[in-house]
């Protein structure tokens, strides 16, 4: 889907012949309470999923079910279809991004992923890793624009209907987890921030890169750091786009003091910004911002940054919720399917015990909705029914409280369904 016009699969392994599975949703089959509208032709979408390795089959599986039930209440049936991608891709194929998978992917609406990695493969080489998977799926999908939410709100039934209405209708962590929060109640609370990080450029890409000798015979590492005018409007305009939608402020973070890619991009934003006359833009260098996170994350609205910075920052900006486990976040481009993804690694030491947090892949099913498809109402589902669920004190174990009942992956996705299917169904 065009980034302006909106802006799991089984855990049992993949055959060997490496033949994808087609699941099509039909309009009648029903998760809990499905009702159907005799006369109303449904949506159909094409869902690449990909469960990739550790709990991603666990947080994946769960997350299908309610994405699916959400989506038939707003008359809406998906056709999915599971790949491999990352460690298990290796262990099936050889390789972390099988040809089969991408051409999957980009056939499809959208792609929501579970979790790449894990110790079996740390020792590697590069290529080999499933780390490279993902990189190289973020590319050959032509994905730049990374958004990743934070929010951090009181438990307050009077908040859902704002937070149904803020950030771009991304909602985030509420209901109490406050106090999850590393950071003192006054300072966490009521953080609702958006990093906007650049996803295909930087030092994490360019060449030259590699490793050599200097004249003295040792070894050294090098990589680069660049920036083209293009890269950085581009994702400019999204930032301010996605701030527009927001409280109306966008700061800027760079390294502009020292390195000259950072230069041009602060002189970029600031031209951009003359398209944008009610948008407040602050710039910040990296080192200030990762303090100012910490010390008061609130002055925050929209951030925009490149992509080391930003994958720094979005996960500094995480842990002020409480935990990893909780955020969503979406990867988009010009045209084609957007990759939708918790931000949160694979867990191999927790993999298969029933103990991974699923509501942050819940929640990327939601953008999915939103920003992939254009299905606001459906996305509203999900997101108001984790809220509900967390209202109701139920979490795991990354945000377990004393007074809270504590409950494994299988369990919350089914109190997340029972409370999308208590939402009644829209009039088709």
């Amino acid at each position: 889907m065009l980034l302006g016009v909106s802006l799991q699969l089984s855990a049992r392994p993949f055959r060997i012949q490496f033949q994808s599975k087609s699941i099509s949703t039909p309009s009648c089959t029903r998760l809990a309470t499905i009702r159907c509208c005799a006369g109303t032709r449904p949506k159909r979408y094409s869902i690449t999923l990909l469960p990739g390795d550790g709990i991603g089959p666990e947080v994946i599986s769960v997350s299908k079910n309610v994405l699916k039930l959400a989506g038939s209440l707003e008359g809406i049936e998906f056709g999915f279809q599971e790949m491999p991608v990352g460690g298990c891709a290796l262990d099936l194929t050889g390789v972390p991004l099988p040809e089969e998978t991408l051409s999957a992917a980009k056939q499809s609406d959208a792609v929501l992923l579970g979790a790449i990695g894990g110790y079996k493969w740390d020792n590697n080489e590069k290529h080999l890793k499933p780390e490279t998977g993902l990189l190289l799926l973020r590319s050959g999908l032509k994905v730049f624009a990374n958004l990743r939410p934070a929010s951090v709100l009181p438990q307050s039934a009077d908040l859902y209907p704002f937070k149904m209405a803020t950030a771009l209708g991304m909602m985030l962590v509420s209901c109490g987890l406050v106090d999850a929060s590393t950071l003192k109640k006054e300072v966490a609370e009521g953080v609702d921030l958006m990093v906007v990080r650049e996803l295909t450029g930087g030092i994490y890409f360019r060449e030259p890169r590699g490793f050599e000798k200097n004249e003295n015979g040792e070894e050294i590492g090098f990589n680069t750091e660049a920036y083209s005018t293009y890269e950085i409007d581009r994702i400019a305009r999204i930032a301010f786009e996605i701030a527009r939608k927001r409280r109306g402020k966008l700061c800027s973070v760079d390294k502009a003091n020292v390195l000259e890619a950072s230069m041009l991009w602060r002189k970029r934003v600031t031209a951009i910004a003359t398209e944008y006359p009610d948008i407040e833009l602050s710039h910040m260098y990296v080192d200030n911002a990762a303090m100012q996170l910490v010390r008061n994350p609130k002055q925050f609205d929209t951030i925009v940054t490149n992509n080391i910075f930003g994958d720094i920052l979005s996960d500094e900006a995480s842990m002020i919720t409480g935990s990893i486990g909780m955020l969503p976040s979406a990867s988009l481009g010009e045209s084609g399917p957007g990759l939708f993804e918790p931000i949160h690694g694979s867990a191999p030491d927790i993999a298969g015990e029933d103990k991974a947090n699923p509501l942050a892949t819940m929640l990327s099913a939601a953008m999915l909705l939103r920003y992939g498809l254009g299905e606001a109402n459906a996305a509203k589902r999900i997101e108001t029914a984790v809220m509900v669920t967390l209202d109701r004190g139920f979490r795991t174990g990354d945000i377990y409280a004393p007074g809270t009942k504590l409950i494994g992956c299988k369990e919350m996705g089914e109190q997340v369904l029972k409370a999308v299917e208590s939402q009644l169904p829209a009039a088709l």
